[in-house]
């Protein structure tokens, strides 16, 4: 048996993007918020996510169902759609587990942050690891016209990461 060969890049290990039942919290509470298409469902998912994940139909529409069948929503026509409506027991529901929806939320931002600086380039990544450590070890030390320099510095770096290429 040969040895593997060695890896060629940095390998890590796949994760998923919301944990067991955060998917049904997160659309609960998007309904909670305004009548929605299934189709606005995965896109408001998808925008939490910074675009880096969007849940797929196969995923969204089953929950949809499963709220139908348990009274929490009801699905009205609207020009050969549905838009899905949170209801009184719905909205009890979503009352119920609000810690519980506050807690996927706060999952799905830290999530979304994870995935995306996993999928920054390499020299990025690890340039801001760089300033992050050279902002800690300075810690309290900070002289006025510094902070105003490095401010200025980090302003002019955003300016230029935001410029279209």
């Amino acid at each position: 048996m040969s040895p593997a060969p060695p890896p060629t890049a940095r390998q890590r290990p796949a994760t998923r993007p919301l944990g067991r039942g955060d998917l049904r919290l997160l659309l609960l509470s998007l309904l909670g918020q305004a009548p929605r298409h299934g189709y606005e469902l995965i896109q408001l998912v998808g925008d939490m996510f910074l675009r880096v994940y969007t849940p797929s139909a196969g995923s969204v529409y089953p929950l949809l169902a499963d709220f139908e069948k348990q009274r929490w929503v009801v699905a009205e026509e609207d020009g050969g759609r549905r838009r899905y409506r949170i209801t009184a027991i719905g909205q009890a529901q979503l009352k119920l587990r609000q810690a519980e929806v506050e807690a996927a939320q706060l999952r799905a931002r830290h999530s979304a942050r994870a995935i995306t600086k996993a999928n920054l380039p390499p020299p990025v990544r690890e340039a801001m690891h760089r300033l992050k450590k050279a902002l800690v070890l300075r810690g309290g030390r900070w002289q006025d016209v510094d902070a105003e320099r490095i401010a200025a510095l980090l302003d002019q770096a955003t300016a230029q990461i935001r410029q279209p290429t």
